[in-house]
């Protein structure tokens, strides 16, 4: 054998079938592609596996020994010697059967978890300390499943190849078929004593605190992945990650629109005439807004820098802060007050105003004349 499957597990040649599972679990802990999805690596995940399917099968590990190839034909016999029914279709249509026990260590899922923050910590970043409610490894039993002082026994139906084989006849003649072992599931060992802390699931569900980062520039719907701190997988597999998802609170003054923040101010037509400076707190603190003489209703007066920083990084610098000016018209005057506006009407020329049109209202004017003439 061109392959030393004793030196691929790192065991020594005369090792009990408990040091090769040991072996054997540690490796496929480090290897697995879910955890290092290098090609390197997983060519050597297969090699683990391939020295484990046959030095866990006493019979394949006595051919091993004896100079055989325990995963080739083998035999005097020659050509489809010792294949089953299954094994002769593959061969020729190029399927693959599922051969050796499934592990019972697998990587737990991803768990998603809302948080709501102001509009501030969105502009600025914070740090926000969450309880996760989330399965660990099992410390009782380091995620092996079983009580403290046992282990996993080899599965005496299956002899730990984590199936069965069922020979019937037909008129092709003798078929053989497999299937997962049904008294260990496809795992190749039973767990005779299992863990109480678990139940044999290698986990257990607590909860956790965790301080997250929240990085300026997030949104509604933005994702924040913490690789690794998702469900501990069944067996202690490696664990999933968690996404923490923003939830951004509604702001009594401000609206966001992308990194640009927006907000109205309602004036007296007289303050818009007049202009003024108004005081606006923002959310870099105190600011004052020059609001120029004849400003009139739906101007925005823009202050550069004053939004959300840009979520690319802080060199990427912040949006603007956008205010909109609504003009007020007095609804009720008295007597003084109305005298004063029609004497400034007067002064103006403004006593009977003809109004002004936009290009766009001119047009529609000028359609329906033209409509009416028409008749």
């Amino acid at each position: 054998m061109s392959t030393d499957y004793y030196a691929v597990l790192g065991v020594r040649r005369d090792a009990t079938q408990d040091e090769i599972k040991k072996a054997y679990r540690r490796l496929a802990r480090e290897l697995h592609p879910d955890v290092n999805p290098d090609p390197g690596t997983q060519e050597r995940f297969k090699e683990i596996g391939m020295a484990y399917e046959v030095l866990s099968d006493p019979q394949k590990r006595q051919m091993y020994d004896l100079g055989g190839d325990p995963r080739g034909s083998g035999g005097a016999a020659g050509g489809f010697a010792g294949f089953g029914f299954t094994d002769i279709m593959d061969a020729f249509f190029g399927g693959q059967t599922a051969r050796g026990p499934r592990s019972r260590v697998r990587k737990g899922n991803d768990a998603l978890i809302r948080i709501e923050i102001e509009l501030a910590d969105a502009a600025f970043g914070s740090a926000r300390e969450i309880s996760v409610d989330t399965a660990v490894i099992c410390v009782a039993c380091s995620g092996e499943g079983s009580a403290p002082g046992t282990h996993p026994v080899t599965c005496d139906m299956c002899n730990g190849r984590g199936e069965v084989s069922q020979v019937t006849r037909s008129f092709l003649g003798q078929v053989m078929t497999s299937r997962p072992c049904p008294q260990c599931q496809g795992f190749g060992t039973v767990v005779p004593s299992p863990c109480p802390e678990c139940s044999g699931e290698g986990r257990v569900r607590t909860r956790r605190k965790l301080t997250v980062k929240i990085p300026p520039g997030v949104d509604n719907g933005t994702r924040i992945q913490l690789a690794g701190e998702g469900e501990v997988g069944p067996g202690g597999g490696p664990a999933g990650d968690l996404f923490i998802e923003i939830v951004e609170l509604p702001h009594p003054i401000f609206q966001r629109r992308g990194d640009d923040l927006h907000c109205t101010v309602t004036l007296p037509m007289t303050a818009a005439s007049l202009g003024t400076k108004l005081p606006l707190e923002t959310l870099d603190g105190p600011a004052e807004i020059d609001v120029r003489p004849g400003t009139q209703s739906g101007h925005a007066i823009t202050l550069r820098g004053r939004g959300i920083q840009h979520l690319r990084g802080r060199d990427a610098g912040r949006g603007d802060l956008i205010v909109h000016v609504e003009v007020k018209t007095p609804s009720k005057l008295d007597a003084e007050q109305e005298d004063l506006l029609r004497r400034l009407a007067k002064l103006r020329g403004e006593e009977r105003p003809s109004g002004e049109f936009a290009p766009g209202q001119q047009k529609l004017f000028s359609r329906l004349r033209d409509a009416f003439n028409a008749r």
